[in-house]
């Protein structure tokens, strides 16, 4: 009768070991995380270099008048 029972344990952890999906959960959320940063940076790094263009035309409207 124990052996069964150890057996079973066995089983339970070698399903547990080959079990993949905890690691992939964590695997899309470290990708998530990298593209919201790339996404983050690109947005910041246009939104000023799209501000300087703004204040660029802004003043040469302004002189042109």
């Amino acid at each position: 009768m124990q052996l069964f029972s150890l057996s079973k344990i066995v089983r339970a952890v070698k399903t547990f070991g080959q079990d993949e999906e905890g690691v992939t959960a964590i695997e899309y959320g470290l990708i998530a995380a990298l593209i919201a940063v790339f996404i983050i940076a690109s947005v910041t790094l246009v939104g000023s270099k799209l501000s300087a263009l703004f204040t660029y035309v802004a003043s040469q409207l302004a002189a042109a008048t």
